[in-house]
């Protein structure tokens, strides 16, 4: 019983552990609590997040151009088609009819010719030797042309005819699959004023696409060629790859928003992937392997004047950050003389110069938590404790980052190193809550 006990407690204090262990929680020098997270070397890959739909890369409608009454079906839902297969037939009744008039219509005019080539033929020599009239003779010679022409024009309904009988018979126009089936046997389909729709067939769902929506605020990011992984709902634990095939140019606008059609082809050789599946996608902008990060709030986080003061920083740091931010000064070299010399506790103007500079680009180049674009390092402080539990600005460059975690890269900062996220003051009212996860109330400091 006493090991049951014991093994127990043990796995409830590793739970404790593992609930805890994301935030480490240190007293400061003036009695403030800050919460502290560690500096971790791995990778980062900045995406941009869409959702789109899957469909065949090719996807034919099969109507029919006849009438009628549908007499046979031949295919089914998810039968694979070949070109040139039958795949319905409409009742073929009136077309045949059509085609015997048409055939007797050809006959009416072969005979109408024969007697107009008879009584041409039979008068010309009277009109050579002048027994009848000239114009008479030009009746009769256009009474030959309009035969003839009446025989080619009965010709040409008959094929029309025919051709008509063959549209009742329905053929796969493509290799493919059947999506859909609209009809079933013994429905009457009217096509006077548009093909009514029998099948749908999809070419080869080997190959699949998405077309996936993204903002124009993100577009420039999006390149032909580029990485993406997205998700289904079917297979919530398995990212499937793809790349993108075209941005297309033509834009939508949406509850005032703009947005452009970003087509991505998908290999779905092992047949998981069905047409119609909502897909989250992620556009992979950039990745960086093997870096330094930490998390998104730390660099957000901004000492009170009162943790300054008690860190022996002048007062006025914050400020002077904040108005620094908004000027857009990034300030690289007065930031790395002003962080080296803050940990002497002198409020000289190396200090205050350098930490105007360099923290200045700290929520620009932390882009407020949110992903920055691929390219260029940005500027930013991050703070950590000294060895008398006092704040200790270091001047770090931001790159990427995946909204959680952001890479940053400086001489002073090592794998396992802490740095601040968060602050609770000493009178805040019983100070900091002993579990991260619960919201903290009071303090002067900021943090996540």
């Amino acid at each position: 019983m006493d090991r049951k006990r014991a093994l127990i407690a043990g796995l409830g204090l590793l739970v404790v552990l593992a609930i805890v262990g994301f935030v480490v929680h240190r007293r400061g020098a003036d009695g403030t609590t800050f919460r502290l997270a560690t500096v971790e070397r791995g990778n980062v890959q900045q995406t941009v997040s869409s959702t789109g739909t899957l469909s065949a890369v090719t996807t034919v409608q099969v109507g029919t151009q006849v009438s009628g009454k549908v007499a046979a079906l031949f295919v089914d839902f998810n039968d694979q088609v070949k070109k040139g297969q039958l795949l319905a037939r409409i009742d073929p009744t009136l077309q045949e009819q059509a085609v015997r008039d048409a055939e007797a219509g050809v006959a009416r005019a072969q005979a109408q010719l024969v007697q107009a080539r008879a009584e041409y033929n039979r008068n010309k020599p009277l009109a050579e030797q002048k027994f009848i009239s000239a114009s008479e003779f030009e009746t009769l010679q256009t009474n030959l042309a309009v035969a003839q022409a009446a025989v080619r024009s009965a010709q040409v309904a008959l094929e029309r005819a025919k051709q008509n009988l063959s549209y009742t018979n329905i053929y796969a126009p493509i290799d493919g699959v059947v999506v859909e089936r609209n009809v079933d046997v013994g429905q009457t389909v009217a096509a006077s004023l548009s093909a009514p729709q029998i099948f749908l067939i999809a070419q080869d769902l080997k190959q699949m696409q998405i077309l996936a929506a993204v903002d124009e605020s993100d577009i420039g990011s999006i390149k032909a060629g580029q990485k993406v992984s997205f998700s289904v709902q079917a297979y919530p634990n398995r990212n499937f790859d793809g790349a993108v095939d075209e941005v297309r140019l033509q834009s939508k606008l949406t509850d005032n928003v703009v947005s452009y059609t970003v087509v991505v082809r998908v290999d779905n050789s092992a047949g998981l992937l069905l047409p119609g599946m909502t897909a989250t996608v992620q556009f992979i902008t950039g990745s960086a392997t093997n870096v330094l990060t930490v998390p998104n709030a730390a660099l957000r986080y901004r000492p009170s004047p009162e943790e300054l003061e008690a860190a022996g920083l002048p007062a006025t740091y914050v400020n002077d950050t904040a108005r620094r931010q908004r000027s857009g000064g990034a300030g690289d070299s007065g930031a790395r003389g002003g962080a080296a010399g803050a940990p002497s506790g002198a409020a000289n103007g190396g200090a205050n110069a350098g930490a105007t500079g360099g923290a200045g680009g700290g929520r620009g180049g932390a882009n407020g938590g949110r992903p920055r674009r691929a390219g260029g390092m940005g500027g930013a402080t991050l703070w950590t404790l000294d060895g008398r539990n006092r704040l200790h600005p270091v001047h770090v460059r931001t790159g990427l980052t995946d909204g959680q975690r952001t890479q940053v890269a400086s001489d002073s900062l090592r794998t396992g190193m802490q740095v601040v996220v968060g602050s609770v003051a000493a009178d805040a009212g019983g100070g900091a809550s002993n579990n991260p996860l619960a919201p903290q109330r009071g303090g002067r400091g900021r943090g996540f």
